[in-house]
């Protein structure tokens, strides 16, 4: 190490040592961790005095003898597939309805006349409504709740492309414009990639979506799902099931929220944005 390097990292204008940038990293993997852990240990430690009773409020242990038990016999694992298959078949087909609309909508002003209030109405209309039209529309099989995991989906995604879109600068366009670049190439180059950012954020506020439009799709004729076995559970007041699903479920949520995150830290290494102190 040079002394003008060791003098600049005393006068803090330099990056931190290699020790201190360990230290960084796990502070980064454990900090975000601690309140979900403290979430844990308030559910045992309530559970564990008796202050609820265990048909309201299982154990954390209870909770996983259930998830042992549903492996054992295989549901569980089947369950995750099925879920796992209906949510990504859903998330697809949403993702490129919405990025079809939102590119179109924020091109141009016909689209947006098109689309825009039938997609601002479907915002407001809940997953439960739409069931029994779904039902009339695509029976009660598996493009019926894959449809209505993508409904889920296409809205946020259309709504952050529609933004991020008319944010982009408009001299960038105007630009090629005068240059007479292609539109298709305007639409890609210039305003899908401006719009990115917003894109990925929208992202992840569909993913959370989807698990909870998976929830309503599985009530209805299905043999095999998380959604499933909560039903079951509910109808056989098995808590222990119950709470194993929900705990499924923020667990999903928050792995596929995490690659979206990677996938954010991959196509915006460009972007030089704030990140917190």
């Amino acid at each position: 190490m040079s002394a003008e390097t060791e003098t600049l990292r005393q006068a803090g204008f330099a990056g931190p040592s290699p020790r201190g940038r360990r230290a960084s990293l796990a502070r980064g993997l454990l900090l975000p961790w601690l309140s979900p852990i403290a979430i844990l240990l308030v559910w045992w430690f309530v559970s564990a005095i008796g202050l609820v009773g265990p048909k309201a409020l299982p154990s954390p242990v209870q909770v996983i003898a259930a998830g042992w038990e549903l492996t054992l016999n295989g549901k569980l694992p089947q369950a995750l597939v099925a879920s796992l298959a209906r949510v990504l078949a859903g998330t697809l087909l949403g993702v490129a309805l919405g990025l079809a609309a939102g590119l179109l909508a924020g091109y141009y002003r016909v689209a947006q006349i098109a689309v825009d209030k039938p997609l601002q109405m479907l915002r407001a209309v809940p997953f439960n409504a739409l069931v029994p039209l779904f039902i009339v529309a695509f029976g009660i099989g598996e493009w019926m709740k894959v449809s209505l995991i993508a409904v889920g989906v296409l809205v946020p995604i259309y709504l952050n492309t529609f933004a991020g879109v008319r944010n982009v600068d408009s001299k960038l366009v105007e630009v090629g414009l005068v240059y007479r670049v292609p539109r298709r190439l305007i639409a890609t180059k210039i305003l899908f990639l401006g719009a990115l950012p917003s894109i990925l954020t929208g992202l992840r506020f569909s993913l959370a979506i989807a698990w909870i439009a998976l929830v309503t799709s599985e009530t209805v004729n299905a043999n095999a799902g998380i959604g499933f076995i909560l039903a079951q559970a509910q109808r056989f007041v098995r808590t222990d099931q119950v709470f194993l699903c929900i705990v499924i479920y923020a667990l999903l949520g928050i792995l596929t929220d995490y690659l979206v995150r990677l996938l954010e830290g991959r196509l915006l290494a460009w972007r030089n944005s704030y990140d917190g102190r």
